[in-house]
């Protein structure tokens, strides 16, 4: 009889949530179908949200994962990591760098910062290792077996700044079976894009897997500022990323080593110069995808190598498992770029398009960065209630950043004109932190089980700036200036969560959880005079939610609703009158939602996904006030100081709105199968900074993408020929804006069409 009743409170359950989100009835589907019958049903998700692997339908988190049909059709036409942005409920990414420097947002918890040392409450962990410095979170995404993005504080496990979640990727490991695949693709603008894998057994005991991936895409945008005139400056890159693995498989022991490279070649993202209208949020009625106005577009480039090194060594020794990762990572870059967006300014004799004040063309380099980190864990491995996780992790970082400013609205002194003047800039930063943690899982009943998390973590930095040489406007004098700062903090942060099975199909969670991020600073003292420091962030969060399995797995309906507030929280005053970083910490930070994720079996033919998020975020603090932009129509109140004062205002990239929905439709045909595959994705209206204002007010952006093709089998192979679309509808929106100069802003990418072919070896 209980079964019974809770057989029929989860079909309730489900068919309100469904029939909410889609109109359509759970019951009349149930009654038109006898499910019982079906063998389509929808795969068990296995996850490492909790370093080890479990059904994602039993783990008391907000999780969701990307893999399979969803993560190829997302990642085509030669995208970069941002392809995720709006394709997971809560989760944004955007960048004003290009392929590069990928800014991550969860639960409208991100940094907007842009300057190379910038923190992110955002973790990214690539094969188990943690990727801290921007440039490192842009390598590409090729051979991936599953994506993860873990909502809300992960600092227990997860400790290196992790107060609003993070994004797990892992690749596909070697395997004693052989397996190999390559997949080329061209389409807009000669774009070519060609990932492959290679992977089998080297003896009884060791397996490799060799992965790669080339990009290639044409220089389009042409460049129309009066005597700077050149077709196809902008717009291109080649990209090429690699991956090697051994895997040794002993009797009780394992041994994984992961080398990878990256090289990038290629041109920042293109800045608009007045792309946007005054006094509205319009794209100017001028523009056009294809050109730009630079006067600097001939040395516009973005060079990146990074590479890294990680061994993972575990001993089974029965009712324990010992795992050692060390890993080694570096990244270098050198990016420059015209970001007034246009050419000429008010003191020459020329400018456009529109009013340029002054021009700005500056240039960031790595030229050297090493990341170190080791992680020491023993987990327990018990057959009855009680089993546990210890561990220790240590981080060491040292970085150099160099900064160049390339402004021809200085005076050139010695020659009694307004010239080029060289500006230079340096940084050095060291992080040292360590941490000792632990998790306990105590199973209460058959259907209650309670987990508890507790961290210690330790963090120390020291930083020091010096600006060489920078010119004084309307003087040609040079200006000197240093700073420095060595911040350091520890803090406790810890979790519980409870997971109680209501029935086979239904599971309940509830969890409370603080987090922490450590001090940051920043120096980019090439503009300004000052080395600010943010003080620690902490956060403090609870959520609660159901995962469900319905229509005899055929169907899936997880939600959850949370409630956070963060104290101190970090954060990023860009532009406001100079390129320069101001950190900040607010009062108290608040925020609210609720996260929906569902998967049909709609039929035999046809699946379904529909997910969305509602996220609400308030600063709260009356006496927080940044500067604000140089051009545009302020909507906040401004103190006597002309200062924008925050309090109330959302956060910027924190769009209330996210939902995404996919649907795929196949057919047998006499030797293979035929497929459709469409995807839509919206993210409603952003701020792009701390204020708010009319120009800098991004609107909703909607995208769609449809694939179809054929699949077949011959002998051993598998062969898939397809045609895809990315932008369908072209919408464009601009992404994100410059304030210190004029209403520049980048756009998403435009419509892209292609065609690839696959073909799988066994």
């Amino acid at each position: 009889m209980k079964a019974m009743k809770r057989s029929t409170l989860a079909t309730l359950i489900n068919a309100t949530l469904f029939s909410a989100v889609a109109g359509t009835s759970f019951s009349s589907i149930a009654a038109e179908n006898d499910t019982s019958a079906k063998s389509n049903q929808l795969e068990v998700i296995q996850i490492t949200a909790r370093k080890r692997v479990e059904n994602a339908q039993e783990v008391p988190v907000s999780v969701s994962a990307l893999q399979g049909d969803n993560l190829d059709a997302y990642s085509s036409a030669g995208m970069d990591i941002r392809f995720m942005n709006a394709k997971i409920p809560s989760l944004s990414v955007e960048s004003s760098f290009g392929r590069t420097f990928p800014r991550f947002y969860v639960r409208g918890l991100g940094n907007t910062d842009f300057d190379l040392n910038a923190s992110q409450p955002v973790s990214l962990v690539v094969d188990e290792v943690v990727q801290e410095n921007p440039i490192l979170k842009g390598f590409p995404v090729f051979d991936i077996e599953r994506v993860e993005v873990l909502r809300g504080p992960q600092g227990t496990l997860f400790g290196r700044n992790t107060p609003a979640g993070l994004v797990k990727f892992d690749s596909v490991k070697p395997s004693q079976e052989f397996d190999a695949y390559g997949a080329l693709s061209y389409g807009s603008k000669g774009s070519t894009d060609f990932e492959g894998a290679f992977g089998t057994g080297l003896t009884d005991r060791i397996s490799t897997r060799v992965s790669v991936l080339w990009q290639d895409k044409e220089d389009y945008i042409d460049v129309k500022a009066p005597g700077f005139e050149k077709e196809n400056s902008l717009g291109g890159y080649s990209e090429k990323a690699a991956r090697v693995q051994f895997l040794y498989e002993g009797d009780d022991f394992t041994g994984l080593l992961n080398y990878h490279v990256r090289d990038l070649d290629g041109r920042p993202i293109a800045f608009r110069a007045n792309l946007i209208e005054a006094g509205t949020n319009n794209i100017n009625p001028l523009y056009d995808n294809d050109v730009v106005y630079h006067d600097a577009a001939s040395r516009a480039t973005q060079q990146v190598d990074t590479q890294g090194l990680s061994l993972k060594l575990e001993w089974d020794l029965k009712e324990h498992t010992v795992t050692s990762i060390t890993a080694w990572e570096s990244a270098e870059i050198y990016s420059r770029a015209d970001v007034d967006g246009g050419y000429g300014n008010a003191f020459a004799p020329s400018m456009g398009p529109g009013v340029i004040p002054f021009s700005s063309e500056t240039a960031d380099v790595i030229p050297d960065h090493d990341q170190l980190t080791q992680e020491l864990r023993l987990s327990s491995n018990f057959s009855g209630d009680v089993n546990y996780q210890i561990g220790v992790f240590l981080f060491d970082e040292e970085l150099t950043i160099e900064s160049y400013s390339f402004d021809t609205g200085a005076y050139d002194a010695a020659n009694s004109n307004f010239g080029l003047q060289n500006g230079y800039a340096v940084q050095d930063q060291s992080t040292s932190a360590w941490a000792v943690f632990g998790s306990l899982d105590y199973t209460l009943t058959d259907d209650l089980k309670i987990t508890a998390g507790l961290r210690y973590s330790d963090d120390d930095k020291e930083f020091y700036a010096k600006r060489t040489k920078t010119p004084v406007p309307f003087t040609g004098a040079s200006d000197f200036k240093e700073g420095s700062a060595n911040p350091s903090d520890s803090h406790v942060s810890w979790d519980l969560s409870a997971a109680y099975k209501y029935s086979d199909d239904i599971n309940l969670f509830a969890r409370i959880a603080n987090g922490f991020r450590a001090p940051s600073v920043q120096g980019r003292i090439l503009f300004g005079d000052e080395v600010t420091v943010a003080e620690s962030e902490t956060i403090n969060s609870i959520e609660a939610g159901i995962k469900s399995d319905v229509l005899d797995g055929q169907g899936r309906v997880n939600a959850t609703v949370f409630y956070f507030q963060m104290n101190d929280q970090q954060l990023t005053a860009v532009g406001g009158g100079a390129n320069f970083n101001r950190l900040i910490n607010a009062d108290k930070t608040t925020g609210y939602g609720f996260e929906l994720d569902t998967e049909w079996v709609l039929t035999d033919e046809l699946n379904a996904t529909f997910n969305f998020s509602y996220n609400n975020t308030e600063l709260s603090d009356n006496d927080l006030a940044v500067q604000v932009c140089a051009q545009c129509t302020v909507t906040n109140s401004v103190n006597s100081a002309g200062l924008a004062v925050l309090d109330g205002n959302s956060l910027p990239h924190a769009p209330e709105w996210i939902t995404n929905a996919t649907l795929r439709y196949s057919k047998e045909l006499e030797g293979g199968e035929f497929f459709v595959y469409g995807d839509v994705s919206y993210r409603s209206e952003i701020n792009f900074f701390l204020y708010e204002s009319v120009e800098f007010k991004g609107d909703a952006l909607f995208e769609t993408g449809v694939r179809a093709g054929y699949a077949w089998a011959e002998g051993d192979n598998e062969y898939e020929a397809s045609v895809f679309v990315r932008n369908l509808f072209d919408e464009q929106t601009v992404i994100g804006g410059v304030d210190f100069n004029n209403n520049t802003g980048m756009l998403n990418e435009e419509r892209f069409v292609g065609a690839e072919f696959k073909v799988r070896f066994f």
